[in-house]
Order: C-alpha cells, then structure tokens, then sequence
C-alpha cells in the first residue's frame, strides 16, 4: 500500500520548465522502431472510444474495459480491425500479459486509475498516451515523469486542442510582446459538474467489474450514477469542472508564458464536502518571475463564476455564448480575449491595421499523429509527460488548495507544500492492497 502523507516520503523531483521537453525527445533506437504501432487500449468508453477510433489504423492488439457492453460497442466500431483484437477487464492482466506483443498503450479511464494504469505500462517499456489530467494526485504526475524520463518513452498527455491553429497563433501573439507584458490571465468554463453526493447502495450490474472500476481506491458499494460518467462530480474518483476542463484551457496559458507549476495557489468556493466537488470553484495560480517574464497570476472560473473584466467590453458582450468559456489576456499594452477557435484584440481602436507576427510554430500533423510518429520516427511530441505533467500538477494543486481550506504555499522544487505539519493527504497517492503506482 502506498503511504499517504508527503511528510513521509519525498516525491520524485524533476527538471523545471517547458524548455525539458525537447531535450527528451524519445531516444528509442531506429532498428526498435515499428512501421506501425501495436497498441492496447485500457477504457474504451467516451474519451477512449474516441481515442481507439483516431488510432485504429494503427494495429491494435488489446482492448481492456471494466464494462462488458463497453468492449462490445468497442470491437462492433472497429468492425473487422476489432476481431483480432483480444479483450480484458484488468489492465494489470493485460499489460503482463501482453507487453511483448505491444509499443504502445493509451490509457482513457477516469483520473482514478490514470497513474497505476500509466505507470505499469511505462515500466514495462510500453510508451503512452494518457487523457487529461494526467493523474489524480500530484505524486503521480511526479512519478509518471520520473518513468517516461527514465526510459526515453514517448509520452502524450490527451489536451487535442493543443493542435489546434488558433492555439498557436495566440502563442505567437503573445509571445511577441503584442500586448506587452503579461501579468495576469483570467481563465473561464461555463462547465459546471453538479455537487457529488452518493446514493443507496445498490446491486451491481452484471456487465460491470464494480472492483476493478475502484481500483486503487478504497472498497465502496455500487451506486448507480458513478459508472460511466458522473465519477467526475467526486473527489474520490476526479475533480469536478477544474479537473476536467482546466487542462484544456489553462494549457493555452502555460505555453504561452513558458509557466512552470506555481509557487502559491488560492482557491474559493461554496462550502466544502467532504465527498463531492463544488458546482462553481475560483482559483488563483501564483508563478513566479522567469528569466525576462514577469510574475504572473493565472485565475480560473467554472460553474457560474465568470471574470468581471469581459463585461467592459462590447465585443465580449456582443459574441455572447461564444465566449462562454476561454482565456483574457491583461498586458501592459492591451488585452487578448481567446478561446479554441479565436482571438480579439481589445482596445479594438488600438489594434486597427495591427498586422499579427509571422506564423513559427508549425502546423501540428494531429495530437494522436504526434504520438504515433514519436513512437515510428523518434520525434519529439508536444504534450509530453514533463509539459503536461506541470500543467496536470497545477490543476490538481487547485483542487487540493480548496480541500485544505483555500490557501497551499508549494515547494515547486521538492513537490511538497513548504508549511510543516499541512494535511497533505489530496497530495499523495494512498492505494488499496493488491494496487501499486
């Protein structure tokens, strides 16, 4: 069983700042490289049905689902790719078993068995692709990384829209000083989950494998509701809006300032529950000064929570729902509202005739292409463990600074929070017997 509190055991450190990542791009030999991958699917529901149709031209050797209709409706949309493929309820299982017919696996369960599932995969040599957040505790990001590092494996974490066009051209924007220095960013998803409370217990279905589903955490009785989908709503299993949707939206953030994981996090938001995430929550990442960046506080809104600033601008106000979720740039020369698909430049009479920077940042081939070429050619992806992994741990260093009561100084360095004696419990990983990360 793994320990629980941080105090009693130091996290993996590891090399600050996106600049690491091209510095591990894969170094898995040409002679070791496949034509074509042969990869292993655990999840293939929602995100992971989307995930093994973007990669079924690839070989796929292995589906896992805790869920029997799950792997049915899989193999059914893969149709004649599908039959070959051999099925599993347990990861653990497969990766053992078939680790020396697989390159890859791509890991799309919820955030609970993100890591054990990541990690046993890692160790056998298998490279990744895991949906976001990478993990479900801070430890576990530090120790996916330390194994992607370790064995120069080729790693994605699932944000597609980071290969978007739009993403990059606001990368671009701001990184060119169009409105000047940045020292404030104000983040938004009009998503907001609905507080999680547990219902009766009930019979478990005979399709679902109910303790596999828990996996590493704790034993708990079936309730309808959590399987397939509103585990997001619990702390036990996810993390409410923040957890799903701030790695899609503050990754915009962190790769165009080139942030690292923040020095001092404040959260707010209804009273705390000791089983569900809030509808509606606020965060506020502090990051420090870096190299000719200024320091800079990233604020997040979900549920019904919206920055005030959008409100002075017609623009904004006109765009209505299209600007229901996104990020406001505040510089020192103007300001930049964005989202997915677009980007303003407000004062609007400031920035008429304002030609936008040369494009420098290539076209991206597809988030998933990435990770197949990385694993065929060797090349570097743009989400790899150590960037995502720094976007993941400060998403989840938001969730935790609202459990424990609003307010966590983090020791960037150590991974650890920098006053003695904090209840750090929402920080590490403590799994069942019969699990391991």
């Amino acid at each position: 069983m793994m320990p629980s509190r941080l105090s009693r055991r130091s996290l993996l450190g590891r090399t600050a700042g996106a600049a690491a990542a091209a510095a591990l791009a894969p170094s898995v030999m040409a002679s070791t490289r496949p034509e074509k991958p042969r990869l292993a699917f655990v999840g293939v529901w929602n995100r992971g049905k989307a995930n093994l149709m973007a990669l079924a031209n690839q070989e796929v050797v292995a589906l896992c689902d805790v869920d029997t209709k799950h792997l049915a409706n899989a193999q059914g949309a893969l149709g004649e790719r599908g039959k070959g493929a051999r099925t599993y309820a347990d990861f653990r299982e497969m990766i053992d078993g078939e680790a020396r017919n697989l390159d890859g696996v791509v890991v799309s369960t919820p955030d609970h068995t993100h890591a054990p599932a990541a990690a046993a995969a890692l160790r056998a040599g298998l490279h990744v692709y895991c949906e976001k957040p990478l993990t479900h505790s801070v430890e576990e990001v530090r120790t996916l990384q330390a194994l992607a590092r370790k064995k120069s494996l080729v790693t994605q974490m699932g944000t597609q829209i980071h290969a978007g066009d739009n993403y990059r051209r606001v990368v671009e924007l701001i990184r060119a000083g169009a409105i000047g220095d940045v020292r404030s960013v104000h983040v938004w998803s009009g998503k907001g989950w609905a507080n999680g409370r547990y219902g009766k217990p009930q019979e478990v279905p005979g399709h679902l494998a109910w303790d596999l589903w828990l996996g590493p955490t704790p034993e708990r009785d079936y309730t309808a509701g959590l399987h397939p989908a509103s585990w997001r709503n619990f702390w036990a299993y996810g993390g409410g809006t923040l957890a799903d949707m701030a790695c899609h939206y503050v990754d915009l953030v962190h790769w165009a300032l080139e942030l690292d994981v923040p020095e001092r996090i404040e959260a707010s938001g209804p009273e705390l529950h000791a089983d569900g995430a809030p509808h509606s929550l606020k965060v506020v990442w502090h990051h420090p000064a870096r190299a000719k960046r200024p320091a800079v506080a990233v604020h997040w809104y979900d549920g019904d929570a919206r920055p005030t600033d959008l409100d002075e601008w017609s623009v904004v106000r006109e765009g209505g729902a299209a600007w229901g979720a996104g990020q406001l740039w505040i510089g020192t020369k103007g300001l930049c509202v964005s989202d997915y698909g677009k980007y303003v430049l407000l004062p609007e009479a400031d920035f008429r005739g304002f030609e936008p920077p040369l494009a420098t940042i290539e076209k991206s081939i597809g988030h998933h292409a990435e990770w197949v070429r990385g694993i065929t050619d060797g090349a570097a992806t743009t989400c790899n463990f150590e960037y995502s992994g720094a976007l993941s741990e400060t998403v989840l260093l938001g969730c935790a600074a609202f459990r424990l009561g609003g307010e966590l100084e983090w020791d960037r360095k150590a991974g650890r929070p920098r006053k003695s004696g904090v209840e750090d419990l929402f920080l590490a990983a403590e799994y069942r017997e019969g699990w391991s990360l």
